[in-house]
């Protein structure tokens, strides 16, 4: 299972941005992102006058407390002051380690915190909901199933499948879950530690009448924070636990299981050339180009910053987190280069392309798994909707591609 980030989808949003008031007139999107790429332009260009000039500009536009353009522009101006701080020598270097500071909104949440951050918006449960019913159609008969489950959401996931199979005619199977110990170092960040994630997990499917194993795979090098420094340890923190999942030995594989392995928000965390190995997302940012990667976050990012305004209010934490947690991304697609284990996302197509060269066929979502993903749109905003493109389904704001989910089986 596949659930990502994705880009496309029914036009250029950049005409639908709101505009905001600056000197006298109006700056709308299009002419917001344009400072921004003359920005951009100009550091590629090390013109450091020229992009001081632009950020000036910028400054006087962006707000955390404004509207969805104004607030995306403060992370945008952000990363790319970052970057123009590596540009000045050791004074600059000194200047991008402080921005890297843990913030308020970085520290880590309650189990009730987290499932408020992820109810807010369908971002992550699209997902949730598409793969679990995918799953259970794949373990149809099977006795015993085991998920490896690389998330970003700490296992937010699993009760609702559970849940679901445990009405299954028949009765449910033996049913183990496998997380490893590292992860990319993303929020949302979690206060309890992986063991009593598993004891909660144990205590709820015994509720339910399902036996499950919980176990954790120890991986050699630990997370990172969200302000690691430098990103080079995530990268090295991708590859050990790559190792660590073609291992047979260390998954604990057993005969007359049916293996899952479910994958959320991973894969752009995985350097470009390693992505094969790993067998893993649907925004294309992983230009070489600054330029082209600022218009594609402005374009991307801009769609959860205009659903928020939807859905919370301008103060609320839950809106501040998500909004923080897309800066962060932001500042590593503008900030870092691929040599420091920057993240790059790519669009789902190449990743289908991918797995289609290592063997895998994508599985089709039937009529029930699509039924299920429109019931949970329908608790949320108007503007959410839900689409096929080829063999995965495309969760959509406004018309435009939002988040993806994909299936895949062996040939």
């Amino acid at each position: 299972m596949e659930q990502e980030l994705r880009t496309g989808g029914g036009g250029n949003l950049r005409a639908a941005h709101s505009s905001v008031c600056f000197s006298g007139g109006l700056i709308d999107g299009p002419r917001i992102q344009q400072l921004l790429l003359h920005c951009a332009t100009a550091l590629e260009s090390n013109d450091v006058t020229l992009a001081q000039q632009a950020m000036w500009v910028l400054n006087n536009i962006a707000s955390s407390q404004g509207d969805p353009s104004q607030r995306l522009t403060s992370w945008l101006l952000r990363a790319l002051v970052a970057r123009a701080c590596r540009l000045c020598g050791p004074a600059g270097a000194t200047q991008s380690a402080a921005a890297r500071a843990p913030a308020p909104w970085e520290r880590a949440m309650s189990v009730t915190e987290l499932a408020e951050y992820v109810d807010l918006t369908p971002w992550h449960r699209f997902g949730f909901t598409a793969s679990n019913g995918a799953i259970l159609r794949a373990v149809v008969g099977s006795a015993a199933v085991h998920v490896v489950d690389l998330s970003v959401t700490r296992c937010m996931q699993w009760p609702t499948l559970i849940d679901m199979l445990s009405k299954r005619p028949g009765g449910p199977p033996a049913l183990r879950i496998t997380v490893p110990s590292a992860r990319p170092a993303v929020s949302p960040q979690l206060d309890v530690s992986d063991e009593e994630i598993g004891l909660r997990l144990a205590n709820f499917a015994k509720s339910k009448g399902v036996q499950l194993e919980f176990s954790v795979i120890k991986c050699g090098c630990p997370s990172p924070s969200p302000t690691s420094s430098p990103p080079k340890k995530q990268a090295a923190l991708c590859q050990d636990l790559a190792s660590v999942l073609s291992d047979r030995q260390s998954l604990g594989l057993r005969d007359g299981e049916a293996l899952v392995v479910n994958c959320q928000s991973w894969i752009r965390h995985v350097a470009p050339g390693s992505r094969d190995a790993f067998l893993d997302a649907d925004a294309d940012l992983d230009s070489p180009s600054l330029a082209t990667r600022i218009a594609g976050c402005f374009d991307f990012h801009w769609i959860l910053f205009d659903a928020l305004d939807t859905s919370a209010p301008r103060d609320s934490p839950r809106r501040v987190e998500h909004e923080a947690a897309v800066g962060r991304k932001i500042e590593s697609v503008v900030g870092a280069d691929d040599a420091d284990g920057a993240e790059r996302s790519e669009s789902g197509a190449r990743l289908a392309e991918r797995m289609r060269r290592n063997g895998f066929a994508a599985v089709v979502f039937d009529e029930e798994a699509v039924g299920e993903v429109r019931r949970l749109l329908s608790e949320h905003a108007t503007g959410w909707g839900v689409k096929r493109e080829e063999d995965m389904l495309v969760l959509t704001w406004k018309g435009h591609g939002a988040v993806y989910t994909g299936a895949w089986t062996p040939n």
